[in-house]
């Protein structure tokens, strides 16, 4: 088995994590020390925007983009979010990140923090990780005492704190204006731009906000440069590794770094251990839950941004989560659908309204009281789900969506036979 580099789990380790010592001894902060005596804030965007380093919280927005539209003129104090939430079902790599070495995310940070000249630091963390939100309240206290953190950072003009915020626990957190409006104690409704964010964020101030994955990825930008981190990817349209998140039908379940671009068969097969005896591979959701079924014809994938969205999916979070030939893909949605039906913060009606209508009908059809028009029905609840006020909706839909265009005759086949084929 081919062996990759391994940049953000290094450090990874099987019964603790990484202390500041260590890692200062494996070149540790020697990033932001040369952000700080060598480089502007110009700078080191650069090297982020030439490193294409996109979001790897789902969005895969550009990180250099983002940073760069905090204005010059923008008031004081700016604000730097870290979204440590991570409530994605099957999505588990932010909290093995933290475990393994949180210095790296901290370092990630402040250098990031640097570029906007923020004075505040978050870490927005959702209530079930209480044990990273302990490890990180003092790992970011240790690297205080340390000198990289608090007034002016190893002697240099620049101060940043950095204090953990406990999320409320609800998936909705996790969209960026929303969790936005939960750390100023408000609703955690979305919010629609324009202004964005980086104009007006918390408590109407410039805010920029990243994943931990993406936090991580900004020390090695600096230190080793935007060719070296584009080198690590397997395809053109990559940059740096991935951490793929691995469940479901899989003998070794797990969070894996490889280069972004690698195969998904290979991720399976290889990293993951196989299928277990008697499993074939039906479908996979290649990003999380608020992607799509990907199914057999797309076995070799590579699994970047760009290949997944020429085939109409998304590589999302990167948490694949795997399904063989037994599995109910209609009794898989349902369960999607009702988490997100659950989830939804009610604010605008396709989602409110829209999400446990589908979940009624998927239900309808599991239990075998299914009709041929309610198919058409499911199709134009997936376009209605598309006209909500924010993003979550979409990905809500994409489970149901790709259900109804890849295997539409396992749909037919409960209405036909009155009852789920995979059921006893």
């Amino acid at each position: 088995m081919e062996t990759y580099p391994q940049i953000l789990l290094e450090n990874r380790k099987p019964d603790r994590i990484i202390t500041l010592k260590e890692y200062e001894q494996n070149s540790g902060y020697v990033a932001l020390k040369e952000t700080l005596k060598q480089h502007s804030e110009s700078d080191i965007i650069q090297m982020i925007e030439d490193a294409n380093l996109l979001g790897r919280g789902g969005a895969a927005f550009p990180t250099g983009f983002k940073l760069k539209t905090v204005a010059a003129d923008a008031p004081f104090p700016r604000y730097l979010v870290c979204n440590a939430d991570e409530m994605e079902p099957g999505t588990f790599k932010d909290r093995v990140l933290i475990h393994t070495n949180p210095h790296m995310m901290i370092e990630g940070m402040i250098i990031a923090g640097y570029t906007i000249k923020a004075e505040k630091g978050i870490i927005f963390i959702r209530p079930e990780y209480e044990s990273g939100a302990k490890i990180l309240e003092r790992e970011v206290r240790r690297a205080q005492e340390a000198g990289y953190l608090g007034k002016n950072i190893l002697g240099s003009d620049y101060s940043l704190e950095i204090v953990v915020h406990r999320s409320g626990g609800r998936y909705i957190c996790g969209e960026v204006t929303a969790q936005l409006n939960a750390m100023m104690g408000k609703r955690p409704n979305p919010m629609q731009p324009p202004p964005y964010p980086t104009e007006k964020g918390v408590w109407g101030l410039p805010t920029v906000l990243s994943n931990v994955e993406t936090f991580a990825c900004i020390p090695h930008i600096v230190r080793q440069g935007p060719d070296w981190f584009k080198g690590l990817a397997s395809t053109d349209t990559g940059a740096g590794t991935k951490l793929f998140c691995i469940s479901g039908r899989v003998n070794r379940p797990g969070v894996y770094e490889l280069p972004m671009g690698i195969r998904l068969n290979e991720i399976i097969e290889k990293y993951a251990g196989g299928m277990p005896a008697g499993s074939e591979f039906k479908a996979c959701l290649p990003g999380g839950a608020s992607t799509g079924f990907l199914p057999k014809a797309h076995y070799d994938i590579e699994m970047d941004f760009e290949s997944l969205k020429k085939v109409g999916n998304r590589l999302g979070t990167g948490a694949i989560m795997v399904f063989d030939q037994n599995t109910c893909l209609v009794d898989a949605t349902l369960n999607l659908t009702e988490f997100f039906a659950r989830e939804s913060c009610g604010w605008c009606t396709p989602c409110r309204e829209g999400l446990p209508y589908v979940c009624d009908l998927l239900l309808r059809l599991e239990n075998g009281d299914g009709e041929e028009d309610m198919i058409p029905i499911l199709e134009d609840m997936g376009k209605h789900l598309w006209s909500a006020y924010c993003a979550f909706a979409p990905g809500a839909a994409a489970p149901l969506q790709s259900l109804l265009i890849h295997f539409r005759e396992e749909v037919e086949e409960h209405i036909g036979q009155k009852k789920c084929p995979f059921k006893q």
